[in-house]
């Protein structure tokens, strides 16, 4: 432990990682630089973050804005995979951890830092997505994971440790609930929600209106793509990540964006967690609605193939792989076709697309039509469909013998 000599640590403010502080200086007898990352989060959160840190024992305090590339460069991509863990999650927790570890191994190299430390449990998938980005973008500094080597095992621990040393916190010993926000979402675990036979109550619920107290009427906004990245809302020209603090606003209002799920941790365990994600719902759904448009049977099937295998990548902490770059390219390569503009509907907890249209559309209305029509002669399905069965039909003449 005496070989450490400056440690770069991910702050938060919140207990873990003030008790993390004192801890390091204590075990490691080292210097404890404090790195936080604004990811869109709230300002409360970023509040007296810096005077918490130092009066904690940190040296330094490095606040670090990543809300334009944690959107720009983290989640835009993952839309264009499609990717969706397990079938509901919209991986607001893991997409941000990439870019805050990313940035938080340069803090280390601008102060000299031999080595990272962070305020993950041993339970949790985000142990392995700090420290698989360290692996990749710093091998050589030392790793170090308090909540795998202290004796401390509770929130009443972590208060007492607190308390002994006169450093003063705003936390107490009943939280009901485990919260982790970013510009994409909100988490809920903990509490009622350990009992999956519990149904959430309304104090879970922080960023959404309940969707039985959302207005009546129904709200319609536009989104406009070009080559699969959000331009513009309502027509109104946004950055990536005012584009999707618009539609938090928008979409939050009407209750959009709740889940409930029970889902499988990297580490084994299954956990219970609610999660509101208000523009990423309305994004995803449009931008998908766009690619019905515009990418051909075969496209869209193995885009969906991508998004699948995405998810998992991104859920596990594999950002900064082979895999990763691979995928992301062959999804970029499907989103140079995504352009055009998208209405989806918002009203009590849904989103629903009702408008679309695209320069890049492969729909025909001459073709579709029900009506009559100059373009398709529908004898032609005939000798279509006995070639596509054709292997049925020699299967079933051998049966029959």
């Amino acid at each position: 432990m005496q070989n450490v000599k400056k440690i770069v640590l991910a702050y938060s403010g919140g207990l873990d990682t003030s008790a993390i502080i004192p801890w390091l200086k204590e075990n490691y007898g080292c210097e404890v630089v404090a790195f936080a990352a604004d990811v869109g989060q709230g300002e409360e959160e970023l509040e007296g973050l810096h005077e918490k840190a130092i009066a904690t024992g940190a040296s330094e305090c490095h606040i670090v804005d990543l809300k334009e590339e944690f959107v720009s460069e983290y989640i835009y991509p993952t839309i264009t995979t499609g990717a969706v863990y397990e079938g509901e999650y919209l991986l607001g927790t893991s997409m941000a951890r990439p870019v805050i570890a990313k940035a938080q191994v340069e803090v280390a190299r601008k102060v000299g830092a031999d080595a990272l430390s962070h305020g993950c449990t041993g339970k949790g998938n985000d142990q392995v997505r700090f420290e698989s980005t360290f692996a990749a973008l710093a091998p050589d500094l030392k790793v170090i994971a308090p909540w795998r080597e202290w004796d401390m095992v509770s929130r009443e621990d972590l208060l007492a440790y607190l308390a002994e040393r006169n450093i003063k916190t705003t936390a107490s010993a009943t939280k009901i609930y485990s919260r982790d926000a970013n510009a994409w979402h909100i988490s809920h675990e903990g509490g009622e929600l350990e009992d999956p036979w519990q149904e959430p109550s309304k104090q879970v619920w922080t960023m959404t209106v309940d969707p039985e107290e959302a207005p009546d009427k129904p709200e319609r906004v536009t989104l406009s793509f070009n080559e699969g990245k959000l331009t513009h809302v309502n027509d109104e020209a946004l950055s990536p990540y005012q584009a999707l603090v618009k539609l938090n606003t928008l979409a939050s209002a009407h209750g959009v964006g709740r889940i409930d799920i029970v889902e499988n941790r990297l580490v084994g365990m299954k956990s219970r967690g609610c999660y509101e994600t208000p523009g990423g719902t309305v994004l995803l759904k449009a931008y998908k609605a766009l690619e019905t448009m515009v990418l051909d049977k075969a496209a869209l099937k193995y885009r969906e193939q991508i998004g699948l295998e995405f998810s998992h990548v991104m859920y596990d902490g594999r950002w900064f792989t082979a895999l990763n770059d691979a995928l992301l390219a062959g999804a970029a390569s499907f989103a140079q076709k995504v352009t055009g503009d998208i209405v989806v509907k918002l009203y009590k907890g849904q989103a629903t697309v009702t408008q679309r249209r695209s320069p890049n559309s492969l729909y025909s209305e001459d073709f579709a039509t029900f009506g009559a029509d100059d373009v398709y002669d529908q004898k032609h399905a005939e000798g279509f469909i006995r070639l596509f069965s054709l292997s049925s039909r020699i299967d079933a003449l051998k049966k029959q013998g």
